[in-house]
């Protein structure tokens, strides 16, 4: 899930790497070029099912943990290819276990299948028409994240490396997972579901990787080593005041006035406490709440935020100022106010030694100047709970064609967002190549 305001689309083009390496033993070591060699063959022979599984998955999305078309189809993919498949995981995951037929480490691939509560207004033969209830509403439901193009990338890869698998040196663990933009409420979800109920067991993987759509050139993949996505914390804050009538201000206390000052205390919290030297960082808030009538000042008022923050200890500190701000805001206006973050979900952070290894690997699939270094972003993925459990690299693939101007292509999470599908194959041989030259390099 890509959670923010806008992307920037700009690239910054890295500087070439070293090559991953290879076993000790040149008898052990696989050939590599005809591995690769098979992979382009499998693509080109797989591209077609993948286009068909991307439109059908885009004409019937549906909301977090509630994936059941969706995960019925992969698993009956998964079993045709012959994989170890377990199904019910996190809801409605879907692992698959490709053991190779050579020896080597074990190497996980992840794709994201909910959809949004996203009316979809694109103009396409296979767009979205359904409607459910999402937390007592009726809603659009959309694959305005992008989430269909993963899953069906992850099916090719599944079918392509499956047909080779006497020849793979190592094991290929397929991730399918519900809830990554979030469970509904008063439900458990995501990565970190996935993680208890044993996604990441028999076997446990050396490395994972996964992708993400994004508005960037069709083809075009961007990475980052490091803090790549932002973490997250959704803000809530209750100021209480003492109601009073509109007419009469001095016979109480003002939340609504107390409120407006801790929004704007708030924004010195980036832009005067916080070293943003470090990293970029982020304190919204897009909700408020108070009041029913325009001559009552009421009782209290209650505002939701975002935090986003690209490093643990400034994540830690702006909590301590947010804290702060709003206190003292409140004691000064004679409130009292209730300050509440929820646990952070971890930043996305690709482990440097792992990115390194892999940038060779994505510079050949994306071909000349179309792999690069990208700024971090402060949209959020639930991939980052993989990586706190074992090094892990999360790149951006971008599907925006040359006929849309980066400026003016609709971001993940707008009701127009569009992926070129010609981004397809290349996203399918990204995942099988970093696979397969992990798994024959990998230590």
């Amino acid at each position: 899930m890509i959670r923010f305001n806008r992307f920037i689309a700009c690239l910054v083009l890295a500087s070439p790497v070293l090559l991953i390496g290879v076993p000790a033993s040149s008898q052990s070591r696989p050939d590599l070029d005809a591995l690769r060699a098979e992979i382009d063959a499998g693509v080109t022979q797989v591209t077609e099912k993948v286009v068909a599984w991307r439109r059908d998955f885009h004409q019937h999305p549906e909301l977090g943990n509630r994936e059941f078309r969706t995960a019925g189809i992969v698993a009956e993919h998964l079993r045709s290819l012959g994989l170890e498949v377990r199904t019910g995981v996190a809801h409605t995951g879907v692992v698959g276990v490709l053991r190779g037929g050579l020896p080597g480490p074990v190497v996980a691939l992840r794709a994201d299948m909910d959809a949004l509560p996203v009316t979809e207004l694109v103009d396409l033969p296979f767009a979205s028409r359904v409607r459910t209830e999402y937390n007592g509403q009726e809603v659009g439901v959309m694959h305005a994240c992008g989430h269909d193009n993963h899953i069906a990338i992850l099916m090719g890869v599944a079918e392509v490396l499956a047909g080779m698998r006497e020849r793979l040196p190592g094991t290929v663990t397929f991730l399918f997972q519900p809830a990554e933009e979030g469970a509904p409420a008063g439900e458990r979800g995501g990565a970190d579901l996935m993680i208890a109920e044993g996604a990441l067991e028999d076997p446990r993987p050396d490395a994972i990787f996964g992708l993400h759509v994004m508005p960037l050139p069709t083809g075009s993949i961007g990475y980052r080593a490091g803090g790549a996505m932002a973490s997250v914390q959704t803000l809530y804050i209750t100021v209480k005041g003492r109601q009073t009538h509109g007419a009469m201000p001095w016979g109480g206390v003002d939340p609504i006035v107390t409120s407006a000052q801790i929004i704007l205390g708030l924004q010195t919290v980036v832009s005067r406490q916080a070293d943003i030297t470090k990293a970029p960082a982020v304190v919204t808030i897009g909700q408020i709440d108070g009041g029913v009538r325009s001559n009552i000042i009421p009782d209290s008022v209650v505002m939701v935020g975002t935090v986003r923050t690209l490093d643990p200890g400034m994540g830690e500190q702006i909590e301590e100022a947010i804290h702060r701000t709003a206190e003292g805001v409140a004691q000064s206006a004679g409130a009292t106010v209730d300050v509440r973050l929820t646990a952070p979900l971890p930043v996305t952070y690709n482990d440097p030694d792992l990115t390194r290894r892999m940038v060779a690997t994505l510079e050949r699939i994306a071909g000349p100047g179309m792999a690069t270094e990208v700024p971090p972003i402060t949209g959020s993925e639930d991939f980052s709970y993989y990586q706190q459990e074992v090094p892990g690299l999360y790149f951006f693939l971008g599907v925006i064609p040359d006929s849309i101007p980066l400026g003016e292509a609709a971001v993940n999470h707008s009701p127009y967002f569009f992926a070129d599908e010609a981004a397809l194959p290349v996203g399918v041989r990204a995942l099988a190549n970093v696979a397969v030259d992990f798994l024959a390099g990998g230590e």
